[in-house]
């Protein structure tokens, strides 16, 4: 089945692709508050947390289109 991608799959690699922007997203934010005068430590914590989330959930998508491969 060469060529051929399932609906499944357009909304995972779809899903991806919002995750891994607002995981982006998230960096630039932190960087941003990490270099402000005073940054607010709950709310740098927050995004910290929020961007972990979203790396876990990227990395289980990958792993459902990826196949798996083993020797």
């Amino acid at each position: 089945m060469t060529g051929v991608v399932g609906p499944d799959e357009v909304a995972a690699r779809a899903k991806l692709a919002q995750l891994t922007q607002e995981h982006r997203d998230l960096d630039t934010a932190i960087e941003a508050l990490s270099l402000t005068a005073n940054p607010d430590l709950r709310q740098l914590s927050r995004l910290k947390k929020r961007k972990l989330q979203l790396k876990d959930e990227i990395t289980e998508i990958n792993n459902g289109l990826l196949p798996d491969i083993i020797a």
